[in-house]
């Protein structure tokens, strides 16, 4: 497996984790109504086994969704309870009472779920724009779970030792929203998808081994 990568566009990670989290944000203004902003948007590239301990170890409510063309992998969004009824709250009106075992209606449940498809649809179309593709999506999941049991429930990890981790943070500051998005995409399709992007310059011809990570 070859991850060599031209150092000329080691920026486009940035521009991905910045392109889709602030789509999702632009998406989550036009749920709620209520101004959202990115607040970080750290790229982590992490040895499969620590992946647990990265996320953390508390109750949360995660949307995830699996990405079905390159490069694959997954899509999680992960938010506290409280923020999670929160958004629901802002999209509905205020709509939302008599919670079943997990603390949330059913009512609030088909919300999240609409929730996710939205959120999940706009990060990845930011994505495809970067990289001047389409990747379709299966059908976003919901679950309320410690974290770690999240990540079991996902299944099917990337077929590699490392995970491209581009951890966001989503701020709605009058509602206090903190929205984290975590992917989790095949390393090697990825780097292949970003290798096919043309520059201005012959890449092939320009660079030279120690332009290359």
């Amino acid at each position: 497996m070859s991850l060599e990568v031209d150092v000329r566009k080691l920026d486009l990670f940035n521009t991905m984790a910045k392109e889709g989290s602030s789509t999702v944000a632009d998406h989550l203004e036009q749920l709620t109504g209520v101004p959202a902003a990115v607040r970080t948007s750290q790229i982590n590239f992490l040895d499969i086994g620590d992946v647990k301990t990265h996320m953390g170890d508390a109750e949360r409510v995660g949307i995830y969704v699996e990405l079905t063309e390159a490069p694959g992998g997954y899509v999680l969004f992960v938010l506290d309870p409280t923020d999670a009824r929160h958004l629901v709250g802002q999209m509905m009106g205020g709509v939302g009472s008599g919670d079943d075992g997990d603390g949330f209606t059913d009512m609030e449940r088909s919300g999240l779920q609409e929730i996710g498809n939205i959120l999940t649809s706009g990060f990845i179309d930011g994505w495809a724009n970067v990289l001047d593709t389409t990747i379709d999506m299966g059908t976003p999941q919901l679950l309320f779970d410690r974290t770690p049991a999240i990540i079991d429930d996902m299944g099917g990890w990337p077929r590699s030792d490392l995970v491209f981790v581009i951890d966001s943070h989503i701020v709605s500051k009058d509602t206090d929203i903190d929205l984290t998005v975590y992917t989790f995409p095949e390393l090697q399709a990825l780097v292949d998808l970003i290798q096919d992007i043309d520059l201005d310059t012959d890449v092939a011809e320009d660079s030279t081994p120690a332009d290359v990570w």
